[in-house]
């Protein structure tokens, strides 16, 4: 056989008769029903063959409408590779014009007595939570300025927790007493249903913060910082909290028992649950520019207990771009996607035109 042959061909079949030990006709005559050139190779010469081995053995036996479609196969490989490179390095490019300053301040906030025992002094609610704090700013920030709270290590997505809470409860008044789903926290000492109930909502997380450059006081505008669809479906408007955070254990922040659900816009964006342990929530927005070299004093009431669990605290001043906030998994992902495209494509041009050894007879 030639090196350009398709498939592998076996010259001598043994087809010695085992009981009787006469040459017969088997196995060649059951091969040729599904293994001869007739079945595999109709254009070939020697229809009566037998071949073995796999259908494409190198590129010289592909026929001119296998080789098109080879090589249509690594084109379009190659042009997403192509694609995507310049889409990551533009998504990786979007994410670096994101501003941000960070300040992880979990640590700085326990006076050093107390550093011992932090859960001590975050307990004891006679003791003054206040806490300053100094950020400089690096580069200008264009409004909106978007503040956002971040915690690592707060696991909002375990099961127990995430199911802590009565959907039906936050949407309408008549179903206050829909709490079988909130336990521990379902119902108050007096029998009466907490609204809203379960752990979720008794977790809320309650730092607060003020923020001042030189002698302007920076207001943060708190309000549009939940999902509309929560505030007008989600939490009822007619839905005001009852028996919320008078237990001898109090979990979080507090609410305004004179204001709805649905204009209780911090408590929306903490019910919805994180996929992941480290994550962030924003707490609302400052509506002016912010420029390199400015330091922005902040007041930090360090009221939430991060300490029992060895949780982090960390206050994020952050802009916004075109795919939002600093994330440069996107562009990486498109990165990796497209280098492997390419990687693949080149392999596969190589195996198509290097040559290949002829099949042993």
């Amino acid at each position: 056989m030639g090196r350009r042959e398709l498939l592998c061909m076996q010259r001598s079949i043994p087809n010695i008769d085992q009981e009787k030990a006469i040459p017969g006709t088997e196995p060649n005559e059951t091969l040729r029903t599904f293994r001869s050139g007739e079945v595999l190779r109709p254009s070939h010469k020697n229809k009566r063959q037998v071949y073995f081995g796999q259908n494409l053995v190198c590129k010289e036996s592909l026929s001119a409408e296998g080789k098109g479609k080879a090589i249509k196969a690594i084109a379009a490989i190659a042009l997403v590779g192509i694609v995507f490179i310049p889409i990551g390095l533009a998504c990786m490019a979007a994410s670096n014009k994101v501003v941000e300053v960070v300040d992880q301040y979990e640590t700085a906030c326990i006076p050093e007595n107390m550093r011992d025992n932090k859960v001590a002094y975050i307990q004891n609610p006679s003791t003054d939570k206040s806490c300053p704090r100094l950020l400089k700013v690096h580069a200008h920030m264009k409004a909106p300025i978007y503040v956002y709270y971040k915690l690592d290590k707060f696991y909002q997505n375990h099961r127990r927790y995430a199911r802590s809470r009565s959907i039906s409860q936050l949407g309408s008044p008549k179903m206050a007493k829909d709490t079988k789903t909130c336990s521990p926290e379902a119902t108050a000492n007096g029998g009466g249903p907490i609204v809203p109930c379960g752990l979720v909502a008794w977790s809320l997380f309650n730092d607060t913060y003020c923020f001042a450059r030189g002698n302007e006081t920076l207001a943060v505008n708190r309000q549009g910082i939940s999902w509309r669809s929560d505030r007008g479906h989600l939490f009822g408007n007619r839905v005001y909290p009852r028996n919320f955070q008078i237990g001898a254990l109090v979990g979080g922040g507090t609410l305004d028992p004179n204001k709805s659900l649905s204009e209780q816009e911090d408590l929306m964006v903490w019910m919805r649950t994180a996929a992941l342990p480290a994550f962030r929530k924003l707490y609302g927005r400052i509506e002016v520019d912010l420029y390199a070299g400015d330091q922005i004093a902040v007041m930090v009431q360090n009221n939430y207990n991060t300490y029992s669990f060895g949780g982090k605290k960390a206050l994020v001043l952050s802009t916004a771009g075109v795919l939002g906030g600093r994330s440069s998994f996107l562009g990486r992902a498109y990165l990796a996607g497209g280098i492997a495209c390419l990687a693949l494509a080149l392999l596969l041009t190589l195996l198509f035109l290097l040559p290949v050894r002829a099949p042993a007879s």
